[in-house]
Formats: structure tokens, sequence, C-alpha cells
């Protein structure tokens, strides 16, 4: 059996803010994946046992440059939060945001390969990262031709990005519709386009849930389709409740102004990227205890 030790513990209550010994058992049936375990609490606990969507470790920013018809949207990571304000560092995201648009790069290594001053992308990020003293990474981008307007949104000091194609709207929906990606974070744009495995993980822990329930199997499978429906409400934008009159979806909205969505793209500034901080004198101090313990039981 896998050794749980006490910063695993707390990574996982980090992640999820359950107690303490919640975590460890979970960790203990889980065999020490991590993952797993956070699927344990899920299933015991319910959504307060996730909380990783806002413990975003990375720094960084996103950048967002529109011309015409063309959009792009780009993050690029840094260590601090002290380096994701300096002019430079915000100005080679600019400068890269623009490159995307301008030359439709076929990937990050392309983009990294591009002129840029003097020299390359990647002369200028090296180059910077020696002035700085921090390493930045190109993460991910986006290329958008719109088939109908474009529409852009940052956020919490260019943290979140938004870029929405939209047909048949007005600058003023595409505001809006872009401000309600960056505030509710829709995985895909209707419930077709969200991954399987996503639902299958979804009704998996709906599965685990209501069969604990003791209901007939058949109120259990209606119980399950009906998580599953609510959770594909949540996570799709058409499904939505608008956030600025929740008494109508997105998608119910749209319909009233003869618009629809054609395609967006949400980046959040670390998304999946998070640091594995150790606190080494809680786990030394924890090891200390087990180790006395298991002394005086001799």
């Amino acid at each position: 059996m896998a050794e749980i030790t006490a910063s695993m513990v707390k990574e996982l209550r980090d992640k999820t803010d359950a107690p303490m010994m919640e975590c460890k058992k979970a960790l203990t049936e889980a065999g020490g994946d991590l993952g797993k375990a956070e699927e344990i609490l899920r299933v015991k606990l319910g959504n307060k046992a996730t909380k990783a969507a806002s413990r975003l470790a990375a720094e960084g920013v996103v950048g967002i440059h529109m011309a015409g018809a063309v959009g792009a949207i780009v993050e690029v990571n840094c260590e601090t939060d002290f380096v994701a304000k300096n002019d430079d560092f915000l100005g080679f995201v600019r400068s890269l945001a623009e490159l995307v648009v301008s030359r439709s790069p076929a990937d990050v290594a392309a983009l990294s390969a591009l002129p840029l001053g003097a020299g390359t992308v990647e002369s200028v990020r090296t180059a910077l990262i020696g002035k700085i003293g921090e390493n930045m990474s190109i993460r991910r981008f986006a290329r958008v031709e719109a088939k109908g307007r474009l529409a852009s949104y940052v956020h919490g000091g260019s943290r979140i990005g938004v870029l929405v194609d939209l047909v048949g709207a007005d600058e003023a929906l595409g505001k809006d519709i872009a401000m309600h990606v960056a505030a509710s974070k829709p995985v895909a744009l209707s419930r077709d386009q969200v991954p399987a495995a996503l639902i299958d993980k979804e009704r998996s822990i709906a599965q685990q849930k209501a069969a604990e329930s003791g209901k007939p199997p058949e109120i259990v499978g209606k119980m399950v389709e009906g998580s599953v429906q609510k959770f594909l409400k949540e996570v799709t934008l058409l499904g939505q409740p608008f956030v600025k009159d929740d008494k109508q979806t997105i998608e119910q909205l749209l319909k009233a102004r003869g618009a629809q969505v054609a395609s967006f793209v949400l980046y959040v500034v670390g998304e999946g990227l998070e640091k594995k901080v150790t606190d080494f004198a809680a786990e030394v101090a924890a090891q200390a205890a087990a180790a006395q313990a298991a002394a005086e039981r001799k």
C-alpha cells in the first residue's frame, strides 16, 4: 500500500477544502492516487469537494488582438504576479497576439520561430528571461477567423480572457456574451461538444452517489440521468442562465435577438497548471509524531 504523507493530505485538502481526516481516508482508499481520491471525495461530499478551478497557481496574462474579422488570444506564463505586471512582459504578450493574427502560426513552436524585433520570438523571450530574472513560457494560443462579429473581454488583470464569434449580434450583445463566458466559464458551446470523458466521469460520480441513497434501481437511474442533465446545463454556454438575467438562458437570449454564437475561446491563466507545494515542516512534524507513537507502542 502506498504511503500517505502529510504533504499528500495537505495537497488534497487545498484542492478540495475537505476535512483533513476525510482527505486521508480518501487517499488511503485510492492507494495514494490524488485524482482518484478527489473523485472519492466528490462522491462523499458533493461539489464542495473541488476547488481546483479557483486555485490556479501559475502566473501570467492572457493577451487578445483583433484585426477586422480575425482575432487571436494568447496565454503566456511567468513565475510571479509581479512580472505579470511588467511593461516589457506585457509588450511581449501583445506582440505575440499580433503575430498570431498576421502570420497564423501552426503551433507554439512555429510562433516561437517567427521574426520579432531584431531576432525571433524565442530570442526575445530568452532575452526577457535574462533581463527580468524569471522564467516565462508561451503556453497556448488560438486564432479565430470570424463567421460574424468578434467580441472580446479580459478580466482580473488579464488573468481571464475571452474571444467570441457571434453571428447576427451587435456590439453590446457581443460584450455581454463575452463577459458572461468570463464569469460562468462554460466548458463547451452546446451539449454535443462536451467531451465524452467529462460526461462519463460525471455519470460515474452520479451513479455512486445515487447508489448510496438505497432507492430502487429505476429511481437510481432517473437520479443519475437528472444529475447528468443538470451538469450539462451548467457547463454549456447555451444551457447556462444569463448572468445579467438568470430568468433566461443564453440560448433563449440569442434566439430573442436573432443571433448565434459560432464559437468561443476562454483562457484562464494557469488553468490545469497547479504548483505542487510541499509543507516540509508539517510533513516532518507528522512523521516525527508517527515515529514517536510507534516507539511508544513497542
